[in-house]
């Protein structure tokens, strides 16, 4: 049944004893108050606790009728507010705290209420960066200290691999999976859609140009993508490659960083860092075939929006890998986001 009038216009239909807008309006009601009620549960602990010093030794519903009542009541609605604001900062807008509040995983809820604040996301962009499951995909990237870090600060970027996520993904590039596309489709692809591929890289990131031309002993050489990360102060050179990532890729890449750095960046600026986003890759041949401590990185990418439960595994038996490397006490840390 779809209603046409408001909640409000119900009660005046039949007169204040209609019983279709009373049943309607008590279920608007309760309704409510389920929301409310799993917005205390999942807050409640981040609130000062001297907001409830008077309800110490009382039942759990008895405090949370008190704090609706903190929240609901006319006469107190203003001191309400200014109870809560100083108890926790809430920033965002009630609905941007209808997505955090089903968050289970308390790390991965801060982790995008911070994000959220600070990149100063809508309500329809936390919803796609949650779909996209950006919290698992940036902890895969990351080591202990990192990890523990997103839930705490949110994403730091201070050194180059700060800027990696495994996977990228390009959903809003409109390309299928199941079909076949160039390397030149898909950059076109995600020029099309500029401000939703700097969106996916990150913060500080500004496109420069496409297919820069190198020229060596009469040899020509075109760089798919090159940006800008002013935070880090440095030039992020982009390959596109749909295939499986080869040695001879990696080798081609740092040919286009060490040209940068030895011609394009001055002395102010920091050495380029060179991606290479491709569909697949071999962990095995990157590291033998890169020196330590090189700029130049690669990672894969999506065509669609990844399965979250999936990612949650990878990360759940990579902190079981770690557990069984460095000891359960630092792997508890990782889960449990404890410095």
């Amino acid at each position: 049944m779809v209603w046409k009038h408001k909640p409000a216009e119900l009660w005046q239909l039949r007169g204040e004893h209609n019983e279709v807008g009373k049943r309607y309006c008590r279920r608007r009601a309760y309704e409510r108050d389920e929301v409310i009620r799993k917005f205390y549960q999942v807050y409640a602990p981040s609130i000062r606790q001297t907001m409830f010093t008077e309800l110490e030794g009382r039942e759990e519903r008895q405090e949370f009728q008190s704090f609706l009542k903190i929240l609901n009541k006319t006469v107190d609605r203003r001191k309400g507010q200014t109870l809560l604001a100083e108890s926790y900062p809430f920033t965002l807008s009630w609905s941007h705290y209808l997505i955090l509040m089903r968050i289970k995983n308390d790390d991965e809820r801060r982790f995008y209420e911070i994000e959220a604040t600070k990149q100063q996301w809508s309500f329809r962009l936390l919803q796609r960066q949650y779909g996209s499951s950006l919290y698992e995909r940036l902890a895969l990237s990351r080591d202990k200290e990192g990890v523990m870090r997103l839930a705490q600060e949110g994403v730091i970027l201070e050194k180059p691999d700060d800027m990696l996520k495994n996977p990228f993904v390009l959903e809003f590039s409109g390309l299928a999976e199941d079909t076949s596309y160039s390397e030149t489709r898909l950059e076109r692809a995600l020029l099309g859609k500029l401000s939703q591929f700097l969106l996916e890289l990150g913060t500080g990131f500004l496109y420069e140009t496409r297919q820069k031309r190198f020229t060596f002993d009469e040899e020509h050489f075109r760089l798919d993508l090159i940006f800008y990360n002013r935070l880090l102060a440095c030039y992020v050179l982009f390959d596109l490659k749909i295939g499986k990532l080869k040695h001879q890729d990696l080798g081609q890449m740092q040919m286009y960083v060490n040209y940068f750095d030895r011609y394009v960046k001055t002395e102010r600026e920091n050495p380029t860092v060179g991606i290479l986003l491709c569909k697949e890759k071999s962990d095995s041949i990157v590291e033998l075939t890169l020196p330590e401590n090189a700029n130049i990185f690669a990672t894969e990418y999506s065509l669609y929006l990844p399965d979250k439960a999936l990612l949650q595994r990878k990360l759940a038996e990579w902190i079981e890998e770690f557990e069984q490397v460095h000891g359960s006490t630092q792997s508890e840390d990782i889960e449990g986001g404890q410095p």
